[in-house]
């Protein structure tokens, strides 16, 4: 199977040549995986090198002029490094472009933590008006591409090497409420799981026997409030764990706020805030975070009622 990635590079080619005002904007990752693109669009793909805050202002600019940009790098150098220019060159100055990261959490340990954007997702809830799709399935990855495409909002795409075993529906036809909709996979009386993109194979083998609720979200904002208060059903109360592949608690805020109206309880289980220092493979790092499927289960027995 080819990764998020890989498929995302063959599918922008393919837009490029479909789609007149679309722009791609590079900051030399993938740019080698570009190049036939390139040649076929010069004036279309742009490699601006190793600099990430010129990277944003271009695509913003392009923005501005009526064109569709697709601005990419690994995570830690799309939302981190040049925050104030997502901030202010698309938020501030009001135009719409596509945010597509590569490298997740910790898809590169060897990178060092130079490379690890945890805390990503977070970092844009402090702004206004962006969509964020968390893909977990190369197939995912490419239907929501192409959904964003053919829009004129903020979105951000965050890609990850991690990846399910089996692609589910996205997109606007499906989920609760449209493109934003969780989708659920289990149902029970015990609690409800929420597993968000790359999650879900190991959330399923966690809860295996558990009488839970498993819904799926690869779209986490908008946050699916109607959703998950459509899962928890009309009972006296409701135990809420989401796992995220990135800042453990990144979206208690949004839950909290759906369920407001219940007594609730939420657990958040994601990356850590301590900085693990030692580079090892991505398995490790899941594990280390208690992001396997033995540690989301010792996780998830320990809060929801037995």
């Amino acid at each position: 199977m080819d990764t998020m990635r890989d498929r995302f590079i063959a599918t922008t080619s393919q837009l490029l040549a479909e789609e007149p005002r679309l722009a791609v904007v590079l900051a030399d990752i993938s740019a080698d995986g570009f190049a036939p693109a390139r040649r076929a669009h010069p004036d279309r793909v742009i490699n601006v090198g190793i600099r990430e805050q010129l990277l944003i202002g271009a695509g913003a600019g392009m923005a501005l002029t009526g064109m569709r940009p697709i601005v990419h790098t690994f995570a830690s150098f799309l939302v981190e490094r040049p925050f104030e220019q997502v901030k202010l060159d698309f938020g501030h100055q009001g135009v719409g472009g596509i945010l597509v990261s590569a490298g997740g959490s910790y898809d590169w340990p060897a990178g060092g933590f130079t490379h690890m954007a945890p805390g990503d997702v977070a970092l844009l809830d402090t702004l206004e008006g962006w969509t964020v799709h968390v893909p977990g399935h190369p197939d995912e990855a490419e239907a929501l591409l192409r959904e964003a495409v053919d829009g004129d909002d903020r979105v951000y795409v965050r890609l990850s090497l991690q990846s399910n075993r089996q692609a589910r529906p996205v997109g606007r036809s499906t989920g609760s409420t449209g493109a934003t909709g969780f989708s659920v996979v289990r149902e029970g009386r015990g609690g409800t799981v929420v597993a968000v993109g790359p999650m879900l194979d190991n959330v399923l083998a966690a809860t295996e026997r558990l009488d839970v609720n498993v819904l799926y979200a690869t779209t986490v904002r908008p946050f699916d409030g109607a959703g998950l208060r459509r899962a928890v059903g009309a009972g006296p109360g409701a135990d809420v764990v989401i796992v995220e592949p990135y800042l453990a608690g990144t979206s208690t805020a949004a839950a909290n706020e759906a369920l407001m109206e219940l007594p609730h309880r939420v657990l958040g289980l994601g990356v850590g805030r301590a900085e693990l220092r030692r580079y090892g493979q991505m398995e490790e790092h899941l594990r280390a975070h208690g992001l396997d499927a033995r540690g989301l289960r010792e996780r998830i027995t320990g809060f929801l009622p037995a």
